[in-house]
């Protein structure tokens, strides 16, 4: 996410980070560390942030405009949430910056492969993963699942949930999330 653009949009609903904390049940502080680079936000709190500044969560990341009802990403033009540098966290990366289908939400994501350095995660809407490659153990709190490559899982997301990668190598997932 970029940092300026969170400022950007706060200040133009003229809030403050205050007015934003209040509104996301976030911490001053930890927003504050967002605007400034300093930390990367959760797909949830990425939604969570959407939602009070009223924008669709792909303007957080992307000023991109639509051409003619088609929007073409290129793999090299991903935009990444969060770094690359640490196995044991999660990386994240907005696939479609502005799509044409504003309900849903697309991303690739690395998952870590340690469960104990990973939350579990609950946001509005529903999800989809789909295992592009490698393989992944995706926790419901109550429940376990590994899933292949080719696998799928479809869930609503307000039940507590968390992925990890399998094996040697880092798994991809593709993630949709919709939101009504």
């Amino acid at each position: 996410m970029s940092a300026i653009r969170l400022k950007l949009l706060r200040k133009q609903l003229g809030m403050s980070l205050q007015d934003l904390a209040d509104t996301t049940a976030l911490t001053k502080s930890y927003l504050s560390k967002l605007e400034r680079g300093l930390n990367t936000p959760s797909i949830a709190v990425a939604m969570k942030l959407s939602s009070a500044l009223h924008v669709d969560v792909e303007r957080l990341f992307s000023e991109e405009a639509l051409k003619d009802g088609v929007v073409i990403v290129k793999a090299a033009d991903r935009i990444p949430l969060g770094r690359r540098d640490s196995p044991t966290k999660s990386h994240y990366e907005v696939i479609v910056g502005n799509s044409t289908a504003r309900h849903n939400h697309t991303f690739i994501v690395t998952p870590a492969s340690d469960f104990s350095k990973v939350e579990f995660k609950e946001h509005e809407g529903e999800e989809f993963l789909f295992v592009h490659k490698g393989r992944v153990e995706i926790n419901f709190a109550s429940q376990l699942f590994v899933l292949s490559t080719g696998d799928a899982v479809y869930f609503d997301a307000h039940i507590p949930h968390k992925i990890r990668s399998l094996g040697s190598h880092p798994a991809q997932v593709l993630v949709i999330i919709s939101s009504s």
